[in-house]
């Protein structure tokens, strides 16, 4: 309705301004034509009769139109279907008395969904950036984290050499600095399991703590030959092989070994498995 009676009085004021515009173009003519008229015709003019005069209240100014004359021309506007019509135009108007009625009436958790809902609306953006700092700070989390991972798989893992072979005592510290020596006194003493023993459980130490072979302490005598036979030199991973060998028969087919088979294990012991001296070293001692 609001638009309605919008466009009626734009209609008219437009029809208001075009009327003024003719009274201007005939009040212009009329000045022109005035200024052209001849003496005598004033003088005609004034000899009218009384009766037909227009009233001294009533009587236009010189130059200007008559009543008659603007309400013709008003008419004439009126008339003219590109002027005089009216035009309607609909156009929706939020009432906001109405929508304060409906949310007035509303359930208050209703309210506060959709209030929740245009929170939400208003603050999208900065949700967007929040959620978007967040997702970036665990991808870096993620990456440094896995980059780590890789650099510790790619490091070597030490080996931790135990101190028991099953129930093989091979500490360093438990044993005597001369191993050879010491297995052959005890084989001399009529202690051949024990001279057997002790010369096993320094093979092994030498192995483990010497010459850094990965020993378990789940290791089998296979296990410490095939170790032993792959890191040592051919004369060393012999020798290992005849001590092996030795061991087992003794423990596993109760066969102990000759008086000079046995004292050449002793006397061989520290060549087999000590450290080889450094190549400056050899050359200096010679």
């Amino acid at each position: 309705m609001h638009s309605v009676h919008e466009a009626r009085r734009r209609s008219t004021r437009a029809g208001a301004a075009m009327a003024i515009g003719v009274i201007a173009l005939l009040t212009g003519a009329a000045a022109l034509a005035a200024a052209t008229t001849p003496a005598n015709a004033a003088t005609q003019v004034n000899a009218t009769p009384q009766a037909n005069a227009t009233p001294a209240a009533e009587a236009p100014q010189a130059g200007q139109p008559t009543r008659a004359e603007v309400a013709a021309a008003v008419a004439k506007l009126e008339a003219d279907a590109n002027l005089g019509a009216t035009t309607s135009t609909r156009k929706l108007v939020r009432n906001s008395k109405a929508d304060t009625a409906v949310a007035q009436e509303s359930p208050s958790w209703l309210r506060w969904i959709g209030d929740a809902f245009a929170w939400l609306a208003g603050t999208a953006r900065a949700l967007l950036w929040v959620g978007g700092i967040l997702l970036a700070g665990v991808l870096g989390l993620y990456i440094k984290r896995f980059l780590q991972s890789r650099g510790e798989r790619s490091a070597p893992l030490r080996f931790a050499t135990p101190t028991h072979v099953r129930d093989l005592d091979i500490r360093p510290e438990s044993l005597p600095d001369d191993i050879g020596g010491a297995a052959l006194e005890l084989w001399e003493r009529g202690e051949h399991r024990a001279a057997l023993a002790l010369l096993y459980r320094g093979l092994l130490s030498r192995l483990a703590h010497v010459h850094g072979i990965p020993i378990r302490d789940s290791s089998t005598e296979g296990d410490c030959l095939a170790l032993a036979t792959t890191q040592l030199t051919a004369t060393r991973s012999a020798y290992a092989g005849r001590l092996i060998r030795v061991w087992q028969r003794a423990v596993y087919g109760d066969i102990e070994p000759t008086s000079e088979e046995f004292h050449a294990l002793c006397t061989g012991f520290a060549a087999a498995t000590d450290s080889p001296m450094p190549a400056a070293t050899v050359e200096r001692a010679a």
